[in-house]
């Protein structure tokens, strides 16, 4: 195999393709960038066995083949001259070899016939608006868990139906709910569990790519994410994601207002003072509520706001940057505050409806 790549392409499309390579696996070949050159088309792609990335590759093809490249291939192939790189691989040796503005670099590779099979771009699928996508994407992902042990929660629910987009993630603390009208809705509804890694990914490349829509494929055990020319797969998990409408309260005691701006801002002086478990109070009185939280190793700090609240006071307290990042997630200037007591949930939303963030309080010592 011989082609030649501009350098800025060739570096640029290793590391796409390369945010698929495993970091961690003992599979060494999983850690490598598979190269392939045929039909006059030339492609990138990696896989750590649950996600999977094809990248298309601009090159002058002067004879096929396919290569497995060290992950490390596009960190040097960065630091060459501008200008065009040629890459060079001959059938059954381990080596391949890169030429271009004065440089050459010899580097070990692994053959192409031991990769393992990626998944097919197979099926047609949903093309939404890569803004809507990305938008649910960003603002509910950071809800799922990483704890591994409960492999559901680390993925959001993606359903697909006639009422539109509907992306749920929780980690058992907090629930983010987004829902958002499509112009051209399915007929019928599909859903699956898909890492929140693989979405993440997903918002990523749109922003890379410049991407002005994206086609979703939901399969029985595949998700496919087509965007622009690439293509990101990812395993769909299996098992029973949590209701989302048994979980929201139908209706609060109270219902509080606030500026976003400035809340967002006194949550950020005063989460300063809240580390590790140490929970932010919201003691509400009438016409007020004062933010505050006590370190015993730093020490303590607190700031009040005027709040729309009446009644009898209410303190109830959250972890911080749980409140913060759903306040921060909330669209508009203006955030509400659904509240029942101090030990049930909290429910932040926008002046629509189309984005809900349940979170569970801190119970608070006297």
């Amino acid at each position: 195999m011989r082609l030649v790549s501009p350098k800025e392409e060739l570096a640029g499309k290793l590391a796409v393709a390369g945010r698929a390579a495993s970091a961690k696996s003992t599979i060494q070949i999983l850690s490598h960038v598979l190269l392939r050159a045929e039909d006059g088309r030339c492609e990138l792609a990696a896989t750590d066995m649950e996600l999977s990335l094809r990248v298309p590759l601009e090159a002058s093809l002067e004879s096929p083949g396919a290569v497995v490249l060290p992950r490390l291939t596009g960190d040097i192939v960065r630091t060459m001259a501008d200008g065009p790189v040629t890459l060079e691989h001959r059938t059954g040796e381990g080596i391949v070899s890169l030429t271009g503005g004065g440089s050459s670099f010899t580097l070990n590779c692994l053959q192409a016939s031991d990769f393992p099979e990626l998944p097919a771009d197979e099926g047609a699928g949903l093309s939404m608006p890569a803004a809507v996508l990305v938008e649910a994407i960003d603002r509910v992902a950071r809800a799922a868990s990483r704890d591994e042990t409960r492999p559901v929660l680390t993925g959001v629910l993606v359903r697909l139906g006639p009422d539109g987009l509907t992306m749920v993630a929780t980690d058992s603390y907090r629930l983010a709910v987004r829902q958002a009208p499509l112009e051209s809705p399915p007929a019928d509804t599909r859903e699956a569990i898909v890492p929140a890694r693989a979405l993440s990914e997903v918002s990523r490349l749109v922003g890379v790519a410049k991407a002005d829509a994206v086609e979703v494929v939901l399969g029985e055990s595949q998700a496919l994410f087509r965007i622009g020319d690439v293509r990101l797969t990812s395993r769909i998990i299996e098992g029973q994601f949590p209701d989302h409408r048994q979980l929201v309260p139908d209706t609060f005691e109270h219902d509080v207002a606030f500026d976003r701006g400035e809340l967002l801002g006194v949550l950020t002086r005063i989460g300063v003072l809240a580390q590790r478990n140490t929970p932010v109070r919201l003691a509400f009185e009438d016409g007020s509520v004062t933010i505050s939280a006590t370190s015993d190793q730093v020490g303590e700090g607190r700031e009040s706001l005027p709040a729309a609240f009446s009644g009898d006071p209410l303190e109830i307290g959250f972890n911080v940057e749980f409140l913060r990042a759903g306040v921060e997630s909330v669209d508009g200037d203006e955030v509400r505050l659904g509240l029942i007591s101090p030990l049930r949930p909290g429910l932040l939303r926008g002046a629509e409806d189309d984005y809900r963030y349940l979170l569970m309080p801190i119970r608070l010592n006297a």
